[in-house]
């Protein structure tokens, strides 16, 4: 029998290893600045054709390599960075496992050119599908210019779910963004399409994020700074009434390299209870140092994600630190209790001075005696009647029976009744007679018996009349509150929201004629500027166009700053801020077509504001016509944004709760 395991050759074992480290363009720019970073360069310039599909070109100014380093960087684990394993547990660069330009190799076409500093020959070598073609001397200028053309060229499959240029570029920027904070001794330009995107020099934390993400955000950070024997803290967050409900900023760093914590991150959102919205996130950029023997980074294809020796004394300080810096700086306003010279003095009171006002008090008045009619007077004289007590039931009356305003409890009659005002009488007749009148009207519009209750069923068995603002009857389902509708399942009480139905059925009806729907430009009355960060302003560059004929008009007002000036006439009411930033969010996260994406949100919109109100009585009919309409829709269990439809309370759980 044949032996039927084999080693894969090198060029399948990294195209293998590239399907975990190079995911898509922006993996390959990561690994590439990463490299020149670790090389010592000052100066990073990354320039893209169509989104890193037909180039990405990532050019240093670094330590450059001779002809053979030039060849053995494209060999499997293959590093400078590591000699040992226990190196892993030191590390001070950004690469270490010597998989990515061999991977980056396997799926491109790769040329490098790059000299060391002080030679006056360097090397240039070409690289097709991990397959060397090339390699020979060339002039050029110390550093390294890498270029890798066509991603994913010989893996089609691959190359076919790259998303649209505007997400990848996304991407791109997103992972560019990250770079540049960590690495703010760098000057960074970003080229695409020969169009200059960013051109950072080298600065502060603090400018460099308001060169990357807007200035208006230097008003809005605070500095967060502590230093302990576990780690040193230090960065900027965000203002609470700057948080975001969409895209907010939020970057972990931890000796010099991006990471993913959702640990620490927890911690952050934690500091910001109850001081901002639920639906809300704040905006942080927070550096930790540690000491490398207490992280390992080796946890991850993408080395994003770290694991902590210290994560629960990291969190306390953490919070310590963030909590610190909002009780300093946005406690909210002080009170000042230094006088200004203009406030008024307010005098002190000094009882030898002043005498207190005197006020002359009758003690024999009693405003009740003219105003209190009899009962004669208010029931009349057969009910008041029928309230006298009988004469022989007491003899004699005592003081302590009869009450300030002058009533005895067994006469039930004033002691004073010749001063009485008549118009106080006819108030009270009045009064009683809005009352007996609104009691009949309510026991007139009480709901009928269950369906199959009749006058000729024997009182003893019919079923109990539904108590009035509970539950009004209509066959085997009922409104509850106005609100919410209860019917019967197989598996217990179905409780319906009827809002959120309403609005399932009204937004798959939209959905139904989108093809149909035109849309016309309605100019804003006051232009809406929106400061968008980069990876935001790439994609909206990209679909502007679409958006133009879909009903927008938008304009460009320099850098990352935008203008929304005309609002499909469909969405005049709905916040044209809101609507632009949900339609870049879907584009880069879905990869949806435009249309589609602006024909969900129109349906989602209109089908919110069109929907019935919770509160809103529904006649029979409308209820059966809304649950047939909601159980032939495909999703009935979910409005179009997630939220639930309906809830069953099981069987089970009524027999347990009735005990």
């Amino acid at each position: 029998m044949n032996d039927i395991i084999r080693q894969l050759p090198d060029s399948v074992a990294n195209q293998i290893a590239a399907g975990e480290v190079i995911q898509r363009p922006a993996s390959v720019i990561k690994e590439l600045v990463e490299n020149s970073i670790d090389a010592g360069a000052d100066s990073v310039t990354i320039i893209l054709k169509d989104a890193g599909r037909t180039l990405i070109q990532v050019i240093d100014n670094g330590s450059g390599m001779s002809d053979t380093d030039a060849r053995m960087a494209f060999e499997r684990h293959a590093t400078s960075k590591i000699s040992r394993a226990d190196d892993l547990f030191t590390l001070n660069t950004m690469g270490f496992r010597g998989e990515a330009l061999a991977s980056i190799a396997a799926i491109a076409q790769v040329e490098l050119r790059t000299m060391r500093r002080g030679e006056t020959l360097g090397t240039r070598i070409v690289i097709n599908g991990s397959r060397v073609e090339s390699q020979e001397p060339e002039a050029g200028v110390p550093g390294s210019n890498m270029m890798v053309k066509n991603l994913f060229f010989n893996v089609p499959a691959r190359r076919k779910f790259l998303k649209k240029d505007a997400v990848e570029m996304s991407a791109i920027m997103r992972e560019f963004e990250r770079l540049a904070l960590v690495n703010i001794g760098v000057d960074f330009t970003l080229v695409s399409n020969d169009t200059t995107v960013h051109s950072l020099m080298h600065a502060p934390l603090k400018k460099r994020i308001c060169d990357l993400f807007g200035k208006n955000l230097d008003k809005q950070l605070l500095p967060i700074e502590t230093d302990t024997s576990i780690v040193s803290i230090s960065g900027y967050i965000g203002l609470p009434e700057n948080a975001r409900k969409r895209n907010p900023l939020q970057f972990f760093m931890v000796n010099g390299r991006n990471m993913q914590h959702p640990y620490f991150r927890k911690a952050v959102l934690q500091c910001y209870d109850r001081l901002i919205p639920v639906d809300t996130q704040p905006n942080y950029f927070i550096n930790l140092r540690v000491d490398p023997e207490t992280i390992d980074v080796n946890i991850h294809p993408t080395k994003s994600e770290i694991k902590f020796e210290n994560e629960q004394a990291i969190w306390q300080i953490l919070t310590a630190a963030i909590r610190d810096s909002l009780g300093r700086f946005n406690v909210g306003p002080s009170l000042d209790f230094d006088r200004e010279a203009d406030v008024p003095e307010i005098p002190v009171f000094n009882p030898e001075a002043e005498r207190m006002p005197e006020i002359d008090v009758d003690p024999g008045y009693n405003p009740f005696l003219e105003q209190i009619p009899s009962t004669a007077e208010i029931f009349g004289a057969e009910i008041a009647d029928a309230f006298r007590p009988r004469e022989t039931v007491h003899t004699r009356e005592s003081a302590s029976t009869r009450s300030a305003a002058g009533y005895s409890r067994d006469e039930y009659r004033p002691r004073h009744e010749g001063g009485m005002h008549r118009s106080a009488a006819t108030d009270w007749a009045r009064l009683y007679d809005d009352f007996m009148r609104k009691r009949d009207e309510g026991l007139a519009s009480l709901p009928d018996a269950a369906p199959g209750v009749g006058d000729d069923v024997p009182a003893e068995k019919s079923e109990p009349s539904l108590l009035p603002g509970t539950m009004a009857s209509t066959g085997h389902v009922f409104q509850y509150r106005d609100t919410y509708i209860l019917t019967t399942s197989r598996d217990g009480l179905m409780v319906i929201d009827q809002h959120r139905a309403h609005m399932r059925v009204l937004y798959d009806a939209y959905m139904s004629k989108a093809e149909e729907q035109e849309f016309v430009a309605q100019a804003t009355m006051f232009p809406d500027v929106l400061e968008l960060s980069g990876a935001q302003s790439a994609v909206l560059a990209d679909i502007a166009p679409s958006m133009a004929r879909l009903g927008f008009v938008i304009t460009h007002r320099g850098e990352n700053s935008w203008s929304i000036d005309g609002v499909p006439s469909q969405l005049i009411d709905t916040s044209a801020r809101d609507m632009v930033l949900g339609m870049i969010e879907s584009v880069t996260e879905t990869g949806l077509d435009l249309a589609s994406a602006l024909h969900e949100q129109v349906a989602l919109t209109m089908a919110r504001s069109g929907a019935i109100r919770r509160g809103q009585s529904l006649t029979p009919d409308e209820i059966e016509r809304l649950l047939s309409d909601l159980f032939r829709s495909h999703s009935p269990a979910l409005t179009p944004d997630g939220k639930s439809v309906f809830a069953i309370i099981s069987n089970d759980y009524i027999t347990r709760l009735l005990g």
